[in-house]
């Protein structure tokens, strides 16, 4: 049995990522969570020669997105879990390494574990290989996003016994039926919490002809959004443009209203959740019905969403312990090391 020298195993370490349509986490087994991040970055226009110069990246460039000014550009490099701007994405993940400071003496030889999507394309998964490698990874590997957000709720992914995670992150849905180290059964819809404040800013354009900005929108999403319409009355002002007269215009919103406008995302995420119970093995489904299901992903965050889901399969449905890092932590976990990657 051959062995990694003792001075290999000093210069070597295991990085963690999940690289998110909204958010960026790394990850390090002895240090946990070094790096949550906006994946945004701004580039400022005007530069002489080379490469753009990135003027801010993570929280900062988040700020600037629909405020930036006209020498500055802020970038959103990823979309529905994919990387859909390379050289953007790169940059952004040069950016947080340095600033998780994984670039220090034992991190010369840092071996990346990186979270995708199920229905990520070759082309796709080949862009995160030469991203990660670019930000000074010494080898790449792709973990199914469903298989890491269960191992990083704790579900007994190396037993016979079934298991249902469904982890909504910021541009898909993932509901994965977990087994034997494995995903048994995958189902992947490109709605996440991105197509949630869109769902905001059209129903309000269309109810009150006021355009919400962005970050408008997913403020009252996680103020009083709701997935269902048994919760007592709320409301709270948003102030947008008037599609009339172009001036700003201060309305006042109710979580009904901001149900009525989740309607149909939602809608597609339930599909989801059934066409994996519907399509599973039997006797997995029979392990599901004991166990229940697992939210995972910052879209589980949703006020009432497992009650909604509870009324629409009749199984019982939990949230994972800080269910946004549950990816990230199963991805690092040394447990993944003994399970199927993608």
């Amino acid at each position: 049995m051959s062995h990694t020298p003792f001075f290999g195993r000093l210069f070597q370490q295991s990085v963690a990522v999940d690289l998110g349509t909204a958010n960026t986490l790394i990850y390090l087994r002895d240090k946990g969570i070094v790096l949550n991040q906006p994946s945004v970055v701004c580039f400022q226009k005007q530069y002489t020669a080379g490469e753009a110069r990135v003027a801010a990246v993570g929280t900062q460039a988040k700020q600037l997105l629909g405020r930036s000014p006209g020498n500055l550009e802020a970038v959103r490099p990823m979309q529905h879990g994919v990387i859909a701007n390379f050289p953007a994405a790169e940059r952004m993940f040069r950016e947080f390494v340095d600033m998780a400071q994984l670039r220090s003496l034992f991190v010369r030889r840092a071996e990346f574990t990186v979270c995708v999507p199920s229905n990520a394309t070759d082309v796709e998964r080949r862009a995160i290989r030469e991203a990660a490698m670019a930000a000074g990874a010494s080898k790449v590997s792709l973990i199914n996003e469903s298989l890491a957000a269960a191992v990083g709720a704790g579900l007994p992914v190396g037993q016979p016994r079934g298991s249902m995670v469904v982890s909504i992150g910021g541009g898909t849905t993932e509901v994965g039926v977990i087994a034997l180290g494995g995903v048994v059964y995958n189902v992947s819809v490109r709605v996440g919490g991105d197509q949630f404040d869109s769902a905001i800013i059209n129903h309000v354009r269309n109810l009150y002809g006021v355009v919400l900005g962005d970050q408008t929108a997913e403020y009252l999403k996680k103020t009083i959004g709701t997935a269902t319409y048994n919760v007592p009355p709320q409301s709270m002002r948003a102030t947008g443009r008037s599609l009339e007269d172009g001036l700003p215009r201060t309305i006042e919103l109710s979580n009904h209203d901001v149900a009525d406008a989740l309607a149909v995302p939602l809608k597609e995420v339930i599909g989801a959740v059934k066409a994996a119970l519907e399509n599973a093995p039997p006797e997995l489904v029979t392990d599901i019905a004991d166990s229940g299901i697992v939210l995972a992903g910052g879209g589980a965050l949703l006020a009432n969403l497992d009650q909604r889901l509870v009324e629409e399969t009749g199984l019982e449905v939990r949230i994972a312990d800080e269910p946004l890092t549950c990816a990230v932590r199963g991805a690092g976990a040394e447990r993944v090391d003994r399970v199927a990657f993608a």
